[in-house]
């Protein structure tokens, strides 16, 4: 298809050609370059091993960073955001934990932390591409002056191993990623805490779960069942270690690539995407998109799913550029 590319674009480019001949070459060097586009594309996809947890559900962590309570309120836009993306694509959604100064879910309250369950199969392939460090510049609406603030909250996604029989079949297992052995996890219960009103919690309902060597900590009290809580809160313990494994395990992976090829980790300590409300502007520092219909991404619309589909293009790219290094060692 290269020398076809190379003939089509002599063609055009000769100036005795005939102009309807070079029309003609015109076009065919258009559906050329997309036919060599799209097997480019059907190739990488074909190279890439499907990540362990690409088919699960998954979760969405959102919690503030730097930048105060307006980083909280930014943190409580990103939650909307990705609301508004799954309703418009019919993806089932539950809002597992939501912790936020006044007990509702208003624009422009300060949120502390909230988990999203995205109950589609291939969740967590569709929104790995969305974990690590947002930050946002604007003006927030506290500042008198009118200056611009930066600020910042992050997304880390997991998979969610509630009811999924193919993950539970491995919870027994210690060589499995979502293996916990009972006895390094410390139980506590407690009273819920926050507003409840007339119906606040008179019962230890409220649960905390460490996970001992990891110093995972998991409290859930969103139910006022202790049972409920305790379910979840172990889905959701499973749900970061089996994270915390895998990301270990690519993190030792990147060591091994990084002196042959520069492969970006993409985690929850990394900035990934800029949101510029003064410009109207979306920048992901990844694949370097920008867009410039802020308010479409934050609705969750086609916008946002324009940046997503980019991030995932990049993220096969680096997968490939990663194979590719690793033969190289392989030959060495």
């Amino acid at each position: 298809m290269g020398e076809g590319t190379r003939e089509l674009t002599s063609l055009i480019q000769d100036p005795t050609s005939d102009a309807e001949l070079r029309e003609l070459a015109a076009d065919d060097l258009g559906a050329t370059r997309e036919q060599l586009e799209t097997a480019s594309q059907s190739l990488i996809t074909s190279l890439v091993p499907v990540h362990p947890f690409a088919h699960l559900p998954c979760l969405l962590e959102i919690r503030p960073g730097a930048g105060g309570s307006e980083a909280a309120i930014f943190a409580g836009d990103l939650l909307r955001m990705y609301q508004g993306f799954c309703n418009r694509n019919g993806f089932r959604v539950t809002l597992l934990k939501y912790e936020n100064t006044n007990g509702t879910q208003e624009a422009g309250v300060p949120l502390s932390e909230a988990i999203l369950e995205i109950d589609q199969e291939n969740a967590y392939g569709v929104f790995r591409c969305e974990a690590g460090v947002h930050r946002v510049q604007r003006v927030p609406a506290t500042e008198k002056s009118g200056r611009t603030h930066t600020s910042a909250a992050s997304v880390h996604v997991l998979p969610s191993l509630q009811d999924n029989g193919a993950a539970s079949e491995d919870f027994d297992n210690p060589e499995s990623d979502y293996y916990i052995d009972v006895k390094e996890v410390r139980l506590e219960v407690m009273r819920a805490g926050g507003a409840g009103g007339q119906h606040v919690n008179k019962t230890e309902s409220a649960v905390r779960l460490t996970h001992i060597p990891t110093n995972t900590v998991v409290s859930m009290q969103d139910s006022r069942s202790q049972i409920k809580n305790k379910e979840m809160a172990w889905a959701l313990l499973r749900s970061r270690i089996a994270q915390v494994r895998r990301e270990k395990r690519e993190e030792e992976m990147v060591a091994m690539r990084r002196s042959v090829v520069g492969v970006a980790k993409m985690g929850r300590g990394d900035k990934v995407r800029t949101y510029n409300y003064g410009q109207q502007r979306v920048t992901d520092h990844r694949s370097g998109t920008t867009v410039l219909n802020l308010d479409d991404v934050m609705a969750g619309g086609q916008t946002l799913d324009d940046v997503m589909d980019s991030v995932r293009s990049w993220l096969m790219e680096r997968d490939v550029e990663a194979l590719v290094a690793e033969e190289s060692e392989t030959k060495k």
